[in-house]
């Protein structure tokens, strides 16, 4: 399938911001963090310090989001805006390299300012869609950007390991520092890979309505008749509800797995490698998953994805050898991306274009609303029944709640 430049500098966003997804929310951070920045804590302890920063980063995008798309939409600032938010997080990512050992609180403190650039820009480059392709390849484009996105976090996250592991070869004194020059390394590859979104792609227009003298206050008002009018959209709200439910769960596996994994007492050098699988099988994967949106719907797609991640979250009760973890990676790898690409494409189906700012804020806000009780849910279950592998159940109910309420709209409404 060919797409027009406009796809393609769309598209390599998601490659240039997905370094900080892998080597900074999945990878190196939650790493250094427990071993590093942490060292005098529990793995519990140190668990719930990091799904405390996940969640304020979270709850500050959340309140924010749908007045942020709004206001992009009546300015029509929405690329602008976008790189600005992208610009913070990648300062903020980069300063992480210099935090000193034993400094949780500035290294937690630089991350949730990082997470909250990544977030902001994500809501924006998401409310993007709808204006760089027709309405029928927003599932195939949607899965270009995130495949694209699995691949060049991949390539990069492959580089900080192999530095890691072979600190001399790259000129770094031991393992940490490597893994520390990693975080400047991701600030610099997301603002290079942010340059084909900058060149290629068009400022959409402003809403009839940008001229107003007050932007701030009308765009809160539109975002309060919004939310009363709501409820009349029935399809639109109960796709929002089970959004909110499963993405949490897959956010939650995101941000937790290689904690995860250490409190188990897994070696770090199988962490990396599953991490690497997730990544390099999740390029192919999400663009399969789609074009299979388009073949078979894209609910049946979100359906296979998420009994999946119902069999990872058993599994992952059970796991005692580290092929197990891997497997549980291929699995991930498998069905994270087509997950995350369906949902974003499914939700397109249902906003309005010339809104598509404000809208993808409140979809921003359910999943990040999402992510204030996943990750210290994950945490507390942990510290609650003494034993981490329980930590894993609690997102069983994310998944089939969510699927249940998504049952309820009929396949129609994607159409």
């Amino acid at each position: 399938m060919k797409y027009d430049r406009r796809v393609w500098g769309w598209a390599f966003y998601d490659w240039a911001n997905s370094a900080f997804a892998t080597v900074v929310l999945a990878g190196f951070f939650p790493l250094l963090f427990q071993d590093y920045w942490s060292a005098d804590a529990s793995a519990e302890a140190a668990n719930l310090r990091l799904g405390w920063a996940n969640a304020a980063a979270s709850l500050i995008i959340a309140l924010s989001a749908p007045f942020l798309g709004a206001i992009a939409d009546r300015s029509g600032a929405r690329k602008r805006l976008l790189l600005l938010f992208a610009v913070g997080g990648m300062l903020a990512t980069g300063l992480l390299a210099e935090v000193p050992q034993g400094s949780w609180f500035p290294a937690a403190l630089l991350f949730v300012c990082g997470t909250i650039g990544f977030l902001g820009a994500n809501l924006l480059y998401d409310a993007l869609l709808v204006h760089v392709a027709p309405v029928e390849r927003w599932h195939a484009v949607s899965g270009l950007g995130f495949g694209l996105g699995y691949l060049g976090g991949g390539l990069l996250y492959l580089g900080c390991v192999a530095a890691a592991l072979k600190p001399a070869l790259f000129g770094f004194a031991d393992g940490t520092e490597a893994a520390l020059a990693a975080f400047a390394i991701t600030a610099l590859w997301w603002a290079l890979f942010s340059l084909p979104l900058l060149l290629l792609v068009p400022e959409p227009p402003a809403t009839a309505a940008a001229a107003t003298t007050s932007l701030w206050r009308d765009s809160g008002g539109q975002v309060i008749d919004t939310l009363r009018a709501l409820p009349r959209h029935r399809h639109l709200l109960l796709f929002l509800i089970a959004y909110w439910l499963y993405i949490d769960g897959v956010g939650t596996v995101i941000r937790m797995a290689v904690a995860y994994g250490r409190a188990l007492e897994f070696e770090r050098s199988h962490l990396i490698l599953a991490l690497l699988l997730v990544q390099f099988i999740g390029f192919p994967a999400a663009i399969a998953f789609g074009h299979l949106g388009n073949r078979i719907g894209p609910q049946r797609g979100i359906y296979i994805g998420l009994a999946i991640y119902t069999l990872v979250c058993i599994w992952g009760f059970f796991i005692r050898a580290p092929w197990e973890f891997f497997a549980i990676a291929v699995l991930i790898g498998l069905v994270q991306g087509g997950v995350q690409a369906l949902s974003r494409s499914c939700y397109a189906r249902l906003i309005p274009a010339e809104q598509s700012g404000q809208f993808f804020g409140f979809y921003n806000l359910m999943g990040k609303f999402a992510a204030l009780i996943g990750p210290p849910l994950f945490g507390l279950f942990g510290t609650w029944f003494g034993d981490v592998r329980y930590s894993m159940l609690s997102l069983i109910i994310l998944f089939a709640a969510g699927a249940i309420l998504l049952s309820r709209i009929p396949a129609t409404a994607f159409k």
